[in-house]
């Protein structure tokens, strides 16, 4: 079977499931709002899209192996035991904190975060609600209780903080977004590398449309609250449509990478692993040994696995880069030296012309 075969089948699988989902957790449709069947359409089309390209992404060989080698070293209770604190860890650094980010600037973390959490706190609300999995029944004089999956999860008063709260979290998360949202556009017409290289359908279009969410959203909240119900069905067209528009866009634009970063962390337990058998052996009873260093700088370079899964992987794609006898593979050097190597090679090649 070819890997878009392959593809389409997942793709073709999680959309059943998703709408057996729909199914029962409305039960029988009887909780599914029919004035919300364009997002519920949009959302299944984007689940299934993001299925075929999530499973075409793993079909390619570097990331197959890793995808594959990360998750089996996560999987590991030898390795949940002996690295407890390291999943935590990777999940704060690589998913739920992404303190990587803040090492190229405190504001442009503050930004991520405020896209990131606004995208993913938006999503977590309104899939369940638009497949009826969620709903809210009043419970006089004043009080919701809320269902999920048409069981009961609590009561609350309608006038009470956390009420309120319940009630207008999109509200929250829609002024989030636009935090975030404004900054990234400030900083893409102000920043002279970006302007250069950015791409107005690949990197402003998903701002522009998170933006016009954002604010068509609040602007329901307006007219509902302030405005006497003014412009309610034009405000309501016009966010479904560019929600619509953000789904469908999901699977192939910048946002996807959201639905590929959870694969990081296993990854990084992978490369801690590889690095610390090699170092230390497969007990802790075993004495440090020398780290595998740069062919050039002498820098400690990734584990021995890791460089020979790396040269698996390219062999397999036909690539292989080596330096001939004296100097090895170029995947023996640390990045550092990578780039020397290559600005070398240019120079040599292009002399004068190259400065």
């Amino acid at each position: 079977m070819t890997s878009r075969a392959r593809a389409g089948v997942a793709a073709a699988a999680a959309t059943v499931v998703t709408l057996v989902l729909v199914y029962v957790g409305s039960r029988g449709l009887r909780d599914f709002d029919a004035a919300l069947v364009g997002y519920a359409v949009a959302t299944v089309f984007a689940i299934a899209a993001l299925t075929y390209r999530y499973t075409l992404w793993l079909g390619r060989p570097p990331t197959g192996h890793y995808f594959r080698a990360g998750w089996s070293a996560f999987l590991s209770w030898r390795n949940f035991r002996r690295y407890t604190f390291l999943v935590p860890k990777a999940l704060w650094t690589d998913l739920i904190g992404q303190t990587f980010i803040r090492k190229r600037g405190t504001a442009r973390w503050l930004t991520h975060q405020a896209i990131f959490w606004g995208v993913v706190l938006s999503v977590l609300v309104t899939v369940p609600l638009t497949f009826g999995w969620v709903r809210f029944t009043l419970v006089p004089p004043s009080g919701y209780r809320a269902w999920f999956f048409g069981f009961p999860v609590m009561t609350f008063p309608v006038g009470a903080g956390f009420g309120f709260a319940i009630f207008h979290v999109l509200d929250f998360t829609a002024v989030l977004l636009i935090a975030g949202v404004v900054a990234a556009t400030w900083r893409r017409i102000h920043d002279t590398g970006l302007l250069t290289t950015q791409r107005f359908g690949f990197d402003l279009v998903p701002l522009i449309l998170l933006l016009a969410i954002a604010v068509t959203g609040l602007a329901l909240t307006a007219s509902s609250a302030w405005w006497g119900g003014a412009f309610y069905w034009f405000i309501a067209l016009v966010h479904q449509v560019v929600v619509v528009l953000w789904l469908l866009s999901l699977p192939f634009g910048k946002f996807f990478h959201i639905v590929e970063r959870p694969a990081s962390v296993g990854v990084t337990l992978y490369q801690q692993v590889a690095q610390d058998v090699e170092h230390y052996g497969p007990g802790p009873q075993h004495a440090p040994a020398r780290a595998p260093a740069c062919r050039r700088c002498g820098a400690v370079v990734p584990s021995a696995r890791f460089v020979q899964d790396l040269e698996g992987v390219l062999a397999e794609l036909g690539q292989r880069y080596d330096l001939g006898p004296d100097r090895g593979l170029l995947q023996d050097y640390c990045p550092t030296c990578k780039r020397v190597l290559r600005a070398d090679a240019y120079y040599a090649l292009m002399r004068r012309r190259f400065l």
